[in-house]
């Protein structure tokens, strides 16, 4: 009976400890396949770029993630491996990150010769709107976001900066703040006309240099969600069709589960029939 009790423990043991190597695994293959389906429908090359917030394995700590270097590498490689002539659709969903990294990537879709459309099915903010705006087309969710360009110097953005040494009394301010304004003067100017550039073939110079204005010159702050409308009101080229299939590869990257949910409902769609409309 002893034998038996040990075996049955070694079993459960190794079952358990298997358990999600084979959850990743069949989560992974199934992302593939759903990529796979999208690109045969839209003949295209798809590239997810998607942060959710993780935990640590044993502490539980949350780990913001963000557009980074690694990203922009294979973004790039992705490019790179993609026929000049073939589309690219690149789904965005990401806090932003690093400029650099954000630039690279826009820069690398604004210099493919083939269509690019940037879908957005709930956000990109900061960065993500960075190499959104590089895109041919963008496509939005019906409650999807995108967000403000300005450049934020560690936790300060640049234009309050600024502002700061038109305000304040020149004797108060101190050689460190006079050091940020300067970087942010220069940020500010880089990264317009940056934005420029990548909306250069796509719109008149005026409406390209307008827009780059608007969305670095720090009129919102930094987080404020420009909505499907306000993209419009802007000029950008948006649209809101966005292909049921991508919906269903949003739910393969789901976010890490908590101990305690906080948003919970039965995932079974609920319509009525055309009999119960009013």
């Amino acid at each position: 009976m002893a034998f038996d009790i040990s075996s049955l423990f070694w079993i459960f043991f190794m079952v358990a400890a298997l358990q999600p190597l084979l959850k990743k695994r069949f989560l992974q293959a199934n992302r593939q396949r759903c990529l796979l389906k999208l690109e045969k429908k839209r003949n295209s090359r798809v590239i997810l770029l998607v942060h959710r917030q993780e935990s640590m394995n044993l502490l539980g700590f949350p780990i913001l993630r963000y557009i980074d270097i690694n990203d922009s590498e294979e973004v790039i490689r992705a490019i790179h491996m993609t026929d000049p002539e073939i589309p690219i659709d690149i789904v965005l969903h990401t806090p932003g990150g690093l400029v650099l990294a954000s630039y690279q990537i826009a820069y690398a879709i604004r210099l493919h010769p083939a269509k690019v459309t940037a879908f957005v099915p709930h956000y990109a903010m900061s960065g993500g709107t960075l190499i959104a705006l590089a895109a041919d087309e963008i496509v939005m969710g019906e409650h999807a976001v995108l967000g403000p360009v300005d450049p934020q110097l560690g936790e300060y953005p640049a234009v309050s900066l600024l502002k700061l040494l038109e305000n304040k009394p020149v004797a108060e301010i101190d050689d460190r703040t006079w050091i940020l304004a300067d970087m942010g003067r220069k940020a500010i100017d880089q990264l317009r006309e940056q934005v420029k550039f990548l909306l250069g073939d796509k719109y008149p110079s005026e409406k390209a240099e307008e827009i780059a204005r608007i969305l670095t010159e720090g009129r919102w702050t930094h987080d404020y969600p420009i909505t499907y409308e306000e993209a419009k009101k802007l000029g950008l080229h948006v649209s809101k069709e966005i292909p049921s299939e991508l919906y269903e590869l949003m739910n393969l990257y789901p976010q890490p589960v908590r101990h305690t949910p906080s948003v919970e409902y039965l995932p079974i769609p609920r319509f009525r029939g055309p009999s119960h409309k009013s």
